[in-house]
């Protein structure tokens, strides 16, 4: 319980601070991570993996896998659980205070430390991040529509660029968001929410696999599964 309070605590601290790139109030719940996790957990040949609904990395290889904006590590935690031998896990964090308390974390809290040598948290955007392969998943916490038209094409375009032919993009919205916010929004800002449904609509319509309806987190969440056939770095 003492972790969860750090957590919130740290997370409130800088919600108050940056809205725009932390966008809710509280940490992902369980059931939004379990979620975003899911083909982290389902694997090609697994018993459980359903047709259709899992990465296709080579097997022997482990999955490399990122998460971008990662926060305090709600989502993290649940990451951590079912990393592999093999698997690679970066995240990619532009808050400091965030980044440091997702290493205090690595270093001393389960099932963090359990996975610490595979992992490693960069405090960068995602526009500066350097890689020397691509990868299978990426996990994104992203609070896209907060952002501008542009920022989410181009955050978009980017994801799709890191991830392997093949790859899975996982990233969550709360439901009714943009019509919520379209409600109390002045013709700007409403042009704004229908041009980011379009840039989300695009990549959807393209390549959605598969989309969760995570009624019990507050406020309640798609998360959207997106494949991207003909990615590359």
């Amino acid at each position: 319980m003492p972790n969860w309070w750090t957590e919130v605590r740290t997370f409130l601290q800088q919600y108050r601070s940056n809205f725009k790139h932390t966008g809710a109030v509280l940490p992902s719940g369980g059931s939004l991570g379990r979620a975003l996790t899911r083909f982290v957990r389902r694997r090609d040949g697994d018993a459980h993996s359903a047709a259709g609904n899992s990465p296709r990395p080579a097997s022997s290889e482990g999955l490399r896998i990122l998460e971008v904006g990662p926060g305090t590590g709600a989502v993290t935690k649940h990451i951590a659980a079912a990393l592999r031998p093999g698997d690679q896990f970066d995240m990619t964090e532009l808050n400091e205070a965030f980044c440091a308390h997702l290493r205090r974390r690595f270093e001393s809290e389960s099932p963090f430390y359990q996975v610490a040598s595979q992992a490693r948290v960069m405090h960068c955007p995602i526009e500066q991040l350097s890689i020397d392969a691509p990868y299978d998943l990426i996990i994104s916490g992203l609070p896209l529509n907060n952002f501008n038209v542009d920022e989410v094409e181009h955050i978009l375009g980017i994801f799709e660029r890191l991830l392997k032919p093949g790859g899975t993009l996982s990233f969550f919205e709360y439901i009714g968001i943009r019509k919520v916010r379209a409600l109390v929004s002045d013709s700007q800002g409403r042009q704004r929410l229908r041009g980011i449904e379009a840039a989300m609509n695009g990549i959807l319509r393209r390549g959605e696999i598969h989309r969760d309806h995570v009624w019990p987190n507050v406020p309640p969440a798609y998360v959207h599964h997106v494949r991207f056939e003909r990615s590359a770095v």
